[in-house]
């Protein structure tokens, strides 16, 4: 964010802004008076993947697809923590899919689901996207870490 100081600059978003795109409901419209940015939650979702596919020149043969959640250390009552005898601690347990060093997956989760909740949903979505774009490659999908047996 853009201190306002320098008048030639202009700042990109204010704590205001950041919080309607947080608080926005999926139902809001744009004709509504308090409500001037609307989150588009499908785009957001298809961003990840969209980078992921426009940073390679040509279709590969092969991808793999690698899913795994981590623990996100609460510090403090956050709304929606849980205590994860796993990692013995109070957190949140987001959920990852990576295509080698690209995220292409970021679902935040609370810990109190399986930590593979989700995960038949993203990849049906990430999968169609890709192969829109790629309809021969070929596609690997594995778990990291156990993924499925930590929850």
């Amino acid at each position: 964010m853009v201190e306002k100081s320098d008048p030639s600059q202009e700042a990109l978003a204010g704590k205001s802004t950041l919080n309607r795109l947080e608080l926005t409901p999926e139902t809001a419209s744009r004709k509504e008076r308090y409500k001037k940015i609307v989150l588009d939650h499908g785009a957001v979702d298809r961003l990840l993947v969209d980078i992921f596919l426009q940073a390679h020149r040509e279709e590969p043969k092969e991808i793999i697809l690698d899913l795994d959640a981590t623990d996100d250390r609460c510090n403090g009552h956050q709304e929606g923590r849980f205590f994860h005898g796993y990692y013995g601690h109070y957190c949140y347990l987001p959920l990852y899919i990576f295509c080698g060093e690209f995220p292409v997956v970021c679902a935040v989760a609370t810990v109190d689901i399986d930590a593979s909740a989700g995960s038949v949903e993203e990849l049906k979505r990430i999968v169609a996207q890709i192969r829109a774009a790629w309809p021969q490659v070929r596609l690997v999908v594995r778990e990291i870490r156990d993924f499925a047996a930590r929850s």
